[in-house]
């Protein structure tokens, strides 16, 4: 199984991988089939990650590696569920020393697991370069747990000359997405996109964001509480009560097939996915955030990081430290080609990202401003079972029509139960 690193953002700011549980066994990443060294002398350093799905991209962690002078760095390529043998692996003497991590957990935070980077950080403007909705699910109590490595990030596309032939503003407000999918919509192309399930697995907290909210506040409460939740759901029901969404479409809303083959009028996607809607279109295209809804709502996009992080069982930790450094805050070079050769992506470093050439013009240049302006991604405090009951509800939602206040009732409860219980284990 490969993976792209839009699977980050599978289901919107629920950032998790599916599948079966692999077995490390006896894998370590020192010295197997599946792994190279590079060309340094000294320590010897195991770096895990998983494997992507984007040509090119395992050459360049390999060539990475081999630049590095000050240890003799493994690279080790992980097919199957990364997550789960990342997590088996921690819990061992046998895995890696540095790793690529979505995450990490907070049970891996606070279980040991990881070591702290927070000092990788120090010196004038380091901390303050990295984009800081990426950085915060990494940073528990004060403290940095991995380094953020490229931004992820979803956003509406819209075809400029469907747009303009009915006469259709690009929509700001969700009110405004509502009647411009309901106008866009003929007998040949529906309004929007929003994945085969209409939305409830793409979308995530987005709405939430878009009105104002959040999943979990600052303090760790429950952040949708608030009768704007319902009202802002309730809008994703009417897009399909109004038979305004694409539904059954070849390929789901992370492949951008539907929209440049002219199904659908708008589309939810990914920045991943800007290169080949560039090439069929052109420039009759553009992207926008997630539209606001409410006076206290705010555009909203939500974005993902794999970060690198170490390993608390490593025997080599300053080694491991000293590289991630090298690697991922110096290393200027690296980073940018790292996010824009092998897949289209924001380095993690702002400044990198507004001096990437790619990222300097039209549709590309727009998403780098919203993912400056416009960002969330998914707390820490936000666990599994939260993010299950939501997405079950905001399915009910839109789906099945049910009522987004007692729907969100239940989930609020849910999520209080789940609060209560991470403070329970932290005290």
């Amino acid at each position: 199984m490969t993976i792209s690193r839009r699977a980050l953002l599978g289901t919107g700011a629920g950032l998790t991988l599916a599948g079966a549980l692999s077995a490390c066994g006896s894998n370590t990443g020192r010295g197997d089939g599946s792994s190279s060294s590079g060309g340094g002398t000294g320590p010897q350093l195991a770096q895990w990650y998983h494997q992507y799905g984007e040509p090119g991209t395992e050459q360049a962690v390999r060539r990475y590696a081999a630049a590095y002078k000050k240890a003799r760095v493994t690279v080790q390529w992980r097919p199957g569920n990364y997550d789960q043998q990342t997590a088996a692996a921690l819990l061992t003497s046998g895995g890696p020393d540095v790793f690529e991590v979505n995450g990490p957990t907070l049970d891996q935070i606070r279980g040991g697991q990881v070591v702290d980077l927070t000092d990788l950080f120090e010196g004038p403007g380091v901390k303050d370069d990295f984009n800081p909705a990426v950085l915060a699910p990494k940073t528990y109590e004060g403290k940095i747990w991995s380094v953020p490595q490229v931004v992820d990030m979803q956003l509406l596309f819209y075809r400029k000359s469907l747009l303009a032939a009915a006469n259709v503003r690009p929509p700001t407000t969700l009110d405004e997405l509502v009647d411009a999918a309901r106008t866009l919509t003929d007998k040949k192309t529906k309004g929007l996109f929003l994945g085969n399930d209409g939305g409830a697995g793409s979308l995530g907290g987005t709405p939430l964001h878009a009105a104002g909210l959040s999943l979990v506040t600052e303090d760790g409460k429950v952040g949708f509480d608030d009768p704007a939740a319902a009202r802002a759901l309730g809008k994703l029901r009417q897009l399909y009560a109004d038979k305004s969404l694409l539904l059954g479409a070849p390929t789901d809303w992370s492949d951008p097939s539907a929209f440049v083959q002219g199904l659908t009028a708008m589309q939810w996607s990914g920045l991943w996915a800007l290169p080949a809607v560039q090439k069929a279109l052109g420039d009759d295209f553009g992207v926008l955030p997630f539209p606001k809804d409410g006076a206290s709502g705010k555009p909203s996009v939500p974005v993902g990081a794999y970060g690198a992080a170490v390993s608390a069982r490593s025997k080599q930790q300053a080694a491991a430290k000293d590289f991630i450094k090298w690697l991922w805050i110096e290393q200027a070079d690296f980073q940018t080609d790292f996010a824009l050769s092998y897949g289209f992506h924001i380095p993690a470093r702002t400044s990198l990202a507004k001096k990437a050439d790619k990222l300097k013009e039209g549709a590309a240049a727009d998403a780098v401003k919203y993912a400056g302006e416009n960002a969330y991604a998914q707390p820490l405090l936000w666990t599994p079972a939260s993010q299950t009951a939501y997405q079950d509800a905001l399915s009910r939602i839109i789906k099945d029509g049910a009522n987004p206040d007692t729907e969100l009732k239940t989930v609020v409860r849910r999520t209080n139960e789940e609060l209560q219980r991470v403070k329970k284990k932290s005290s």
